[in-house]
């Protein structure tokens, strides 16, 4: 295993910008060594930019992400984390499904519009 990781050997392995990095440096998620101006990221540090790329995958906000990160570094530790990423996983699980429900509405409001339409252009004489 490697000692460190360059920005931009991280950029390229995640594809992400420079600026994504440093974004989770300031928002304290991952903390890079520094030499100089250079960063260099620990595995430790790519491991944790591994779990914030999966969970913006999974639809977490950064604050959900810190504090599911932050609770693996203080107690309760991993079970807490695992338990509190449960119910983040239910929440979001929850979310897609209003949306779904949201989208299927609107797809039969959509229809019934478009079916109205149609009615009235052939009442009207004109071929669609």
């Amino acid at each position: 295993m490697r000692e460190y990781y360059t920005i931009t050997e991280l950029t390229r392995e995640f594809d992400v910008s420079t600026r994504t990095l440093r974004f989770y440096e300031d928002e304290g998620l991952v903390q890079p060594i520094r030499r100089g101006r250079t960063r260099l990221f620990r595995p430790s540090d790519r491991h944790l930019i591994r779990q914030i790329m999966r969970g913006k995958r999974l639809g977490f906000s950064i604050a959900e992400i810190r504090e599911i990160i932050q609770m693996y570094k203080e107690p309760p530790g991993e079970v807490g984390q695992l338990k509190l990423m449960i119910k983040r996983i239910e929440e979001k699980r929850e979310d897609l499904r209003q949306k779904r429900r949201d989208l299927e509405e609107t797809l039969a409001e959509l229809d019934q519009a478009e079916e109205s339409c149609v009615e009235r252009l052939a009442e009207l004489g004109v071929n669609t």
